[in-house]
């Protein structure tokens, strides 16, 4: 039988009430009660709507008889509503909402599940595995812009390649113990190991002694073990991936007690790729505090004789060895030398903790925990976009994901990344219509634990996290598993146009993308080529549309850009950003900067409108001047790129939804166009007979298809061709033509000039776009080459 219910207990039919009420009769009160409460809870039926300062009133309990049986009961029932309503104003789970002069409880947002950076806090201390020995001393670089270009390395030929001694004909002068080999990830703490910091290094016998002292005991730090086999020559042995045996590629370490005018070589002895971007003139970055305090110099290149070869071990598993010489610029100086430009976890958490203190970043960038890692790291999410005035704009808003540092090695990924929000966040024009347009689900570093140990590409799991995105394993792979979980909700709400994971590439010079090929409709073919070729016009000194691949491979399966591709987002993409340098245009053979590296952030939010532009009538107007480089990455806090499309665009706030003014027949043309500049040698019929066969089309199929919906005209031009070379119809084309002509609209520019055009996407103008469109044909449009169309295709 069930018990009888104490006294008044069966009226707090809320749990917290009920709890309160039995904390309460504990220390004496409702002890005696002969009669219940008459109300059915603690809160009054009347207390909405006569109090809105207070959430128990006094008048709310049963009137007194003005006798004294029931006067010390009337006292304890009001000093219990009393002490109800402080305890439960203290309650951190309860808020009281006073809308309209109307009191009501509701339960807070949970917080504190994770640690977020907010106003006047201090960052969440990095948490490191217990096998991992951390110094205290907290590493801060300072960033700088070179004032010239910084040129690749000329090889010569003659670089020395230098025989690998090895510790037993030299001297260990630097050595960390690895994570045991078959060992795997435990439990991780602040600070790493529980035991005292031991000195790794060797100690100086004087001051004489010339012996560099080595230390990357600190986030992204991974050298393991540095060997002295001469006066100033050093061999390095990079740690592994923890609890993997390879992936070495990433280095970044520190020097100390260097001498200014002594030529040093170091030699790093167990590399994994075979070839690299260091056999084509890349260069180590160097970082000198000194020149730091005292002149703002910060990460530059620098090195000579410079050699990439492999080693001669007899390992089973090739090594590979860089070896480098550099002259150092101050006597006893601390110096470090990076891979690429590092970008470490509590670097990310700084930008976040500025970003969280302003007050205007908070109307439309929310911060929030996606996840945590498995050594307990904070995986942040960025939900940013601009309030709706109303649902229905909310729900017609489209969505973009990007996603950095899967990879943790590869912060260049990072540096792209900062110069999106930099953007994004910023009072620009475009920036505010891109908020107002899109939904931005933003994942800045998606493998904090690979980061803070150094790890070039694994997580604390041993594992490529970019090959298991279709894992089901929560508990070991949490940022992948709540990544791909939160692309998902948002997919049921609304469409994601673009889905973006950057990246960066050790063996290929400039900027470019892997994407997936669309099989699908004949509208829908190519269509994931058209993203990439438009960057490739905003940012024609950087990314190469030509280094570009769509090709959806097996063993590539678990990447994030097939897996959501399959998921349903057709732009889905790796964006691969060098460590090295650009070979295209201004800054050719020279190496990328950090501000270069950003200002590509910036290229996407460009090539964004650019791609979804609401003003459809921009692509039929007359060529505008190619914009600047926005005064916004010359630190002055405003972009000047929005012109008259940014002010009248904002001016059409009515727009729910962008519309999408690339059109098939318009992408085909320009990208066979690009396509044909990248292959040397051939004449356009080579190009058409690629395309087809590319395209594997099927004349039977195609033409019951599109039987009577095209016919075709002769095309020639009333004006001499700018370029100067026309090509005549052959008749291998001519035979083509017949059996393959409604095929051939997109790719016939080819056959008008040889030479590739390289006028920016945006000033083509599509010769067939109103008629394939359903559009009404305008009046003489305006061919490719400045002639004009005498007969147009006619729609059936």
């Amino acid at each position: 039988m069930r018990p009888a219910p104490e006294p008044g207990a069966e009226l707090l039919a809320d749990p917290y009430e009920s709890f309160m009420y039995h904390h309460l009769r504990y220390y004496g009160y409702f002890k005696g009660q002969e009669k219940a409460l008459q109300n059915n809870s603690i809160l009054p039926s009347g207390h909405q709507q006569k109090s809105s300062t207070c959430l128990l009133k006094q008048d709310g309990f049963q009137e007194s008889n003005k006798s004294n049986q029931n006067s010390l009961q009337d006292k304890k029932k009001l000093i219990c509503s009393l002490m109800l309503e402080a305890a439960l104003l203290k309650n951190k789970q309860v808020l009281v909402h006073h809308p309209e002069s109307l009191g009501f409880p509701c339960l807070r947002e949970p917080r504190g599940l994770f640690t977020l950076p907010t106003s006047g806090s201090l960052l969440q201390a990095p948490q490191w595995p217990i096998e991992c020995e951390v110094i205290k001393e907290q590493i801060q670089h300072i960033e700088w812009v070179p004032p010239n270009l910084e040129p690749f390395y000329q090889l010569t030929g003659n670089e020395k390649a230098p025989e690998i001694v090895g510790e037993e004909k030299g001297t260990v002068v630097y050595h960390i113990n690895p994570a045991a080999k078959g060992t795997c990830f435990t439990c991780a703490r602040v600070g790493g190991t529980r035991g005292p910091v031991r000195s790794p290094a060797v100690t100086l016998e004087g001051p004489e002694d010339t012996t560099l002292l080595f230390e990357s005991r600190f986030e992204s730090g991974n050298l393991q073990k540095a060997v002295r086999v001469g006066p100033y020559d050093y061999e390095l042995t990079l740690r592994t991936d923890l609890y993997t045996s390879k992936h070495t590629q990433w280095f970044y370490f520190r020097v100390r007690n260097t001498r200014k005018d002594i030529l040093y070589r170091f030699t790093i002895v167990n590399l994994m790729k075979p070839k690299s971007l260091y056999s084509m003139g890349m260069k180590p970055l160097l970082y000198s505090e000194r020149d730091a305090q005292t002149n703002g110099i910060g990460w530059r290149r620098e090195g000579a004789d410079i050699c990439y070869y492999r080693c001669s071990s007899k390992e089973k598993q090739a090594t590979y060895c860089l070896t480098w010489t550099v002259h150092f610029p101050h006597d006893h100086d601390t110096c470090y030398f990076a891979h690429s430009y590092p970008y470490t976890y509590s670097d990310l958490q700084r930008y976040l903790l500025a970003m969280t203190n302003d007050t205007v970043y908070s109307q439309y960038c929310k911060l929030r925990a996606l996840c945590q890692s498995l050594a307990g790291n904070t995986v942040y999410l960025l939900t940013i976009t601009s309030p709706s005035r109303n649902p229905d704009e909310a729900a017609a808003k489209k969505a973009v994901v990007l996603s950095a540092r899967v990879h943790p090695g590869e912060t260049s990924g990072s540096w792209v990344m900062r110069g999106f929000l930099d953007f994004i966040l910023s009072n620009a024009p475009d920036a505010q219509l891109l908020r107002e347009l899109f939904i931005f689900k933003v994942v800045p570093m998606l493998n904090p634990d690979g980061v803070i140990v150094g790890n070039y590409r694994c997580s604390l799991a041993g594992r490529d996290l970019n090959r298991n995105y279709k894992t089901i394993l929560k508990e070991s792979f949490p940022c992948i598993w709540h990544t791909r979980a939160m692309i998902k909700r948002v997919l049921e709400k609304r469409e994601i146009l673009l889905y973006c994971d950057l990246h960066g590439h050790s063996r290929k010079n400039n900027v470019f993308m892997y994407g997936c090929n669309n099989k699908g409709p004949t509208a829908q073919q190519l269509h994931e080529r058209i993203f990439p070729l438009m960057l490739s016009k905003n940012a024609p000194d950087k990314f190469s549309f030509h280094s570009c691949k769509f090709k959806v491979q097996k063993s590539k399966e678990g990447t994030g850009r097939i897996v959501m591709w399959r998921m349903g987002i057709p732009n889905s993409y790796t964006m691969e950003s060098t460590f090295g340098g650009s070979t295209l245009g201004k800054k050719s053979d020279s190496h990328f900067t950090s501000e270069d590296l950003k200002s590509l952030g910036y290229h996407i939010c460009d090539t964004l409108l650019d791609f979804c532009d609401p003003d459809r009538s921009k692509v039929r107007v007359a060529p505008s001047k190619s914009r600047k480089r926005p005064a916004f990455f010359k630190n002055s806090g405003r972009c000047s790129s929005a012109g008259k499309r940014t002010e009248q665009m904002a001016e059409e706030k009515n727009v729910a939804s962008p519309m999408c003014r690339v059109h098939q027949p318009v992408s085909t043309l320009s990208l066979c166009m690009e396509n044909s500049s990248g292959k040397q040698g051939k004449n356009p019929e080579d190009i058409i007979m690629s395309y087809l066969q590319r395209r594997k089309l099927n004349a039977i199929q195609e033409s019951r298809h599109l039987k009577g919906r095209l016919s075709w005209h002769t095309f020639s031009c009333t004006r001499p061709c700018p370029h100067e070379i026309s090509h005549q119809l052959s008749p291998l084309v001519k035979n083509l033509w017949k059996t393959h002509r409604p095929h051939l609209i997109p790719v016939i520019p080819l056959l008008r000039t040889q030479k590739p055009l390289l006028v920016p996407l945006k000033q083509y103008h599509p010769p067939f776009q109103s008629q394939l469109d359903g559009q009404p044909p305008e009046e003489q449009p305006t061919g490719l080459c400045g002639g004009t169309l005498k007969h147009q295709p006619q729609l059936h």
